[in-house]
């Protein structure tokens, strides 16, 4: 599970060789990532089209890392318990995508109970939504991913006003006492990541700058230099 021992690095498998995406993972894990993420899509809340829960099983079955599921979907309730049964350890779902966020967040609870293990609840923003609409459902969020690109394709570059949203978010959680993580996802390089770290952000999510550099341990000891 997730530590607030340290900062944590969390390749992106979008990015990844899916011809070899068991020794790809591996590969990383072995590099030094603290947690896989896993960015899921359906080609309609974003423009793109990624894996299901079945990958998640696969993946499940040759890592022990931490593995962070994003559920870029619209009626995410319909698979969370899907994901939760593949082994997802973190399910995100988009505020933007859930009329109901409370019920959501409660089923996330539910379904890991089902599993008989606690599943962390995540609930991600896009760039253009104010982290002041999570206001009522921080207390009952384990996580909440900033996105710092607008979802749907890796490789994008970093939008710079997710500094002070992160920022705000921050402020709003330590006002409170409560111990939720902030994920950033997008864009995340070695050249801008202690900027992000210093803004409040603990966990990064890194496709492109991990998957796309020839050297995996080496990418992400230069991602973690920076924290």
């Amino acid at each position: 599970m997730f530590t607030k021992d340290h900062k944590l690095i969390a390749p992106s498998i979008l990015s990844a060789d899916f011809a070899r995406l068991a020794d790809e993972v591996a590969a990383v894990e072995a590099a030094g990532a603290d947690v896989i993420h896993v960015d899921v899509m359906d080609g309609h809340f974003v423009p793109n089209l990624t894996i299901g829960p079945v990958v998640v099983e696969w993946v499940r079955k040759v890592t022990d890392l931490p593995l962070d599921c994003h559920l870029m979907i619209t009626n995410p309730d319909q698979y969370i318990g899907e994901f939760i049964e593949a082994g997802a350890d973190c399910v995100t779902v988009h505020q933007e995508a859930c009329p109901h966020l409370h019920r959501t967040v409660q089923l996330i609870r539910e379904e890991g109970a089902k599993a008989g293990r606690k599943v962390m609840t995540g609930v991600s923003i896009n760039p253009a939504t104010p982290v002041e609409t999570l206001g009522e459902i921080l207390p009952d969020l384990d996580m909440v991913l900033i996105m710092s690109v607008n979802p749907g394709f890796g490789g994008q570059k970093f939008i710079p006003g997710a500094l002070d949203k992160i920022r705000r978010l921050k402020a709003m959680i330590d006002a409170r006492g409560l111990s939720t993580y902030i994920e950033v996802d997008g864009g995340i390089k070695a050249d801008n990541i202690a900027e992000v770290a210093g803004a409040g952000a603990e966990v990064f999510v890194a496709g492109s700058a991990v998957f796309n550099a020839p050297d995996y341990k080496a990418s992400i000891s230069a991602l973690r230099a920076g924290l």
